[in-house]
């Protein structure tokens, strides 16, 4: 299974940056870049990340865009943290 979900955050220190998160075998990366020529860099996803990410995941399961299998694998993702 290879996913990737994508959303902007706005932080009044830090600015708008744009957070990637992305699950392959099991496993996830979370990066995060500020501005359009700016390199990928890793994030430390807080629980409001982690809580975006699991409703990104229950949209896309009525479209049959992920299967319920994925979508409990991304649940479980959030529980060993």
């Amino acid at each position: 299974m290879s996913i990737e979900f994508g959303w902007w955050n706005k932080d009044p220190e830090q600015g708008k940056y744009q957070v990637s998160a992305s699950i392959h075998g099991g496993n996830i990366e979370w990066t995060r870049k500020q501005g359009h020529h700016t390199p990928w860099e890793s994030h430390v996803p807080s629980e409001a990340d982690w809580d975006r990410l699991i409703e990104e995941a229950e949209r896309r399961v009525p479209r049959r865009l992920i299967s319920p299998k994925q979508f409990d694998a991304i649940r479980q993702l959030r529980e060993m943290r």
